[in-house]
């Protein structure tokens, strides 16, 4: 009988119509396909199985994060998922819809008398355990918090290994004189805070605000009273620890709270960072309207979003279901213009837009490095299943902000006070100019 992977890339390139883009190794020894191509191992038979009855990205991922699927000895991640992107995009493989139907086709037969001959065909296996299995409304207040908590009450000591001692999950901001994740990081807070043109006396509003790191910032540095909310219980506790070890609780509140919740505007500043991607279209413009609501007239809005490359016209959008399943249960990515458009809906005047992909793929090199560099305690910490599912997802990330497949951008928008005043200074150099920590409020008063 003929080895295993020569089998299984003959049928596999059939089925496809293309060649593949990895080199193969089975769990025989044998290996197949392209001599350069970057290696991935078929460690047993149950690998093949998950391809079968999920053919494409879920199948794949199922995979590789149960370790059916694995990299060989000194091959780099980066390499295999930059093949695989680039495969997939082109035309013929886009075309591909496999299901049931292309397995009962010549050549899915042929490649079900593979799986035949190798051992390989069986019942589906059970999905790993890492997977979402989200339950009732989409977007519900209930289904949210569901989804959140599947994301981030993973361990603070995993995010905190992963992040480093910034513990800020959002792309940092790469400048000349920044010399590590922890300083490009704290450049991003400090250009939040200088858009927004916070001064003492304000009173901010970090929605969605993770383990609080901007609230912090904007307390000391800027002198704002400040309310966060996160519906992440372990963010929240660990938030309020940290608030209370700088002896700012008089100052800085966190609320576990929905942003549909927030009862005490108005405010003078409002963040929203890595957030909105979390709303859905369906319910975006009723968390810019909120947004709005909230804002004194003359205050800010810094919105901190990813965003994906428009699709074609009558296109649907599908996310990714690895992405789905795995890591932002129901997270939605839109594009950039469609997200302005709606603040502008929403009633704010769109001042700003600033693309940090570039940044953002930096950042995630750097997080990656910091999963591999920790990779025992990471397993100890959180289990190897989703430790791998962290390490191929920010690995794919960085690849897709590198190559322009998806973005991120800040909106800086206004909500203009009567007769249009938007309290902006007259030129972007001024208003990015950081105010002195004992300026006075000049001609913005604050809320309090």
């Amino acid at each position: 009988m003929a080895e295993v992977a020569t089998q299984l890339v003959g049928a596999l390139e059939g089925l496809l119509g293309a060649g593949l883009p990895l080199r193969v190794q089975a769990w025989d020894g044998s290996v197949a396909g392209p001599s350069e191509a970057p290696v991935v191992v078929l460690r047993n038979r149950r690998a093949v199985r998950r391809l079968i009855w999920q053919p494409g990205e879920l199948g794949l991922a199922r995979a590789f994060v149960s370790g059916d699927l694995d990299l060989a000895p000194g091959t780099d991640l980066y390499d295999v998922m930059r093949a695989v992107a680039h495969f997939v995009e082109q035309p013929r493989i886009r075309a591909l819809a496999l299901g049931p139907r292309d397995l009962l086709g010549p050549e899915g037969r042929r490649l079900l008398s593979v799986a035949v001959r190798t051992g390989s065909l069986g019942l589906q296996p059970a999905p790993p355990p890492e997977e979402a299995r989200q339950q009732g409304r989409v977007h519900s207040r209930s289904r949210d918090r569901a989804a959140i908590s599947h994301h981030y009450d993973v361990g603070n000591d995993f995010y905190r290994l992963v992040l480093g001692s910034s513990m800020v999950y959002s792309c940092a901001y790469w400048t000349p004189d920044g010399k590590s994740l922890e300083d490009a990081q704290e450049a991003k807070l400090d250009l939040i805070c200088r858009k927004l043109g916070l001064r003492p006396g304000m009173r901010l509003l970090d929605v969605g605000c993770g383990w609080g790191s901007l609230l912090l910032h904007a307390a000391r540095k800027y002198g704002v009273t400040a309310v966060g909310v996160s519906i992440s219980k372990e963010q929240v506790a660990l938030a309020r620890e940290r608030v209370a070890a700088a002896g700012l609780s008089d100052r800085v509140e966190v609320r576990l709270q929905d942003y549909r919740e927030i009862p005490d505007g108005p405010f003078d500043a409002i963040s929203s960072v890595g957030m909105a991607e979390h709303v859905g279209a369906a319910q975006y413009l009723r968390y810019a309207s909120g947004l709005y609501g909230l804002l004194t007239p003359g205050g800010r809005l810094l919105n901190h979003q990813i965003a994906r490359r428009p699709g074609r016209p009558g296109e649907p959008y599908v996310p990714s279901p690895f992405i789905s399943s795995y890591v932002f249960p129901d997270g939605e990515l839109a594009p950039v213009g469609s997200t302005v458009s709606l603040l502008e809906e929403a009633g704010f005047e769109v001042r700003d837009v600033e693309s940090l992909r570039e940044h953002y793929a930096l950042t995630l090199r750097e997080w990656v490095a910091n999963l591999e560099a920790n990779w025992p305690e990471a397993v100890q910490l959180v289990g190897r299943g989703r430790a791998r599912v962290w390490r191929l997802y920010m690995a794919a990330s960085a690849l897709a902000f590198e190559e322009n497949r998806i973005g991120i951008n800040q909106v800086l928008a206004v909500r203009t006070a009567p007769g249009g005043l938007s309290h902006l200074p007259a030129t972007r150099e001024e208003w990015l100019a950081r105010v002195p920590a004992d300026a006075d409020l000049g001609d913005r008063p604050s809320v309090r």
